[in-house]
């Protein structure tokens, strides 16, 4: 009687906990424009709450996410305005890289000035992403240069950055580099991190991009077509998914999606010709035990709710980049726009 009393009580706790934290399902999005500019926005971030961001026309901001009011600045006494996009902060610092020659990286500075800690000058130089580990390690990735991917890497916070050596990355193939869409070709989870690149590649490093290999997954690949993937995101450091395509070529559904389960060694595609086709950023939905995932770009908003195995579009809102502030809320940029995403 005491061991099957034990069982019940087991099954009714269960039961309690699974009807408490149900797995949401999304049946639409609440569209809610903030700013409308002439920007062309692909770099946010969400900083203490705030929104982060940086564009073209040399422009960066942030928007105050409770008074919905967004406040703007210019990096001044350049020759030509410069793009960017890519955006990633520590607790400290604020950070943006822009992306053709010469590629400049500021952080914030005194008085509230941007000040440049990094400058790379060369004929083909573009940087397509920036993020960091923790608050004192952080990678940006870039397009192949002299053999190899371009990588940079800080171990102080982003005070100093080092180009990594060709000698010491996976031998480099021609043309690879990255697409420069949501700076979400990249992903950080502890001490490892991940990279996808226009070959379809995906580049690990378990040690705060100290050392490099390199894995290739089944995603359709195709430099002149622009094919290959724009955008990861893993759940946990085993969980991942991989989000491709071409933009050239929006409506292809074929060979563009793809998870690992196994920290990005093997890859198995997804809804092959059964989903929305090319999207330009994918990120995990909070609070959906990896099931929830949104993937958003020039051709709208689409949703799945079991991993990616089956999509549902959303909207035909157009959009570069998202990211979410709870399992309900997102911001959203691309072109003109900031937005507010409210998902029901």
């Amino acid at each position: 009687m005491k061991s099957l009393l034990a069982f019940f009580m087991a099954a009714v706790l269960l039961a309690c906990a699974t009807k408490e934290n149900p797995i949401p399902i999304f049946k639409g999005v609440k569209i809610a424009p903030i700013a409308m500019d002439s920007l062309s926005i692909r770099a946010i971030e969400l900083m203490e709450g705030n929104l982060v961001f940086a564009a073209n026309h040399s422009r960066y901001g942030m928007l105050n996410t409770k008074e919905m009011k967004v406040t703007s600045n210019t990096i001044k006494g350049l020759p030509n305005p410069v793009a960017f996009r890519s955006v990633a902060h520590t607790n400290s610092d604020f950070f943006m890289l822009s992306i053709e020659n010469p590629a400049l990286l500021y952080k914030t500075g005194d008085q509230g000035q941007m000040e440049l800690v990094y400058k790379e000058e060369a004929p083909g130089v573009f940087y397509d992403a920036l993020t960091f580990f923790d608050n004192q390690y952080g990678l940006a990735v870039g397009d192949a240069q002299g053999g190899c991917l371009s990588i940079l890497r800080t171990t102080d916070g982003g005070q100093s950055w080092i180009k990594i050596p060709c000698e010491e990355l996976p031998m480099g193939i021609a043309d690879e580099g990255a697409y420069a869409a949501s700076n979400t070709n990249i992903k950080t989870i502890g001490s490892k991190a991940w990279v996808a690149t226009t070959a379809a590649n995906i580049y690990y490093s378990g040690d705060y991009g100290a050392h490099w290999t390199r894995f290739q997954t089944p995603v359709k690949n195709d430099s002149i077509e622009a094919y290959g993937v724009y955008s990861i995101d893993f759940w946990n450091d085993q969980q991942g998914i991989a989000y491709g395509g071409s933009f050239v070529a929006p409506k292809d559904k074929s060979a563009n999606i793809a998870l690992t389960e196994d920290g990005g060694q093997h890859w198995e595609l997804l809804a092959q010709d059964a989903n929305p086709g090319y999207k330009s950023c994918v990120q995990y939905v909070p609070g959906t035990k990896g099931q929830g995932l949104v993937a958003i770009g020039f051709t709208g908003i689409s949703y799945s709710s079991d991993g990616g195995l089956h999509w549902t579009s959303l909207s035909e809102e157009s959009f570069y980049t998202i990211r979410f502030q709870d399992t309900h809320t997102a911001y959203a940029a691309g072109k003109g726009r900031i937005a507010k995403l409210e998902f029901y």
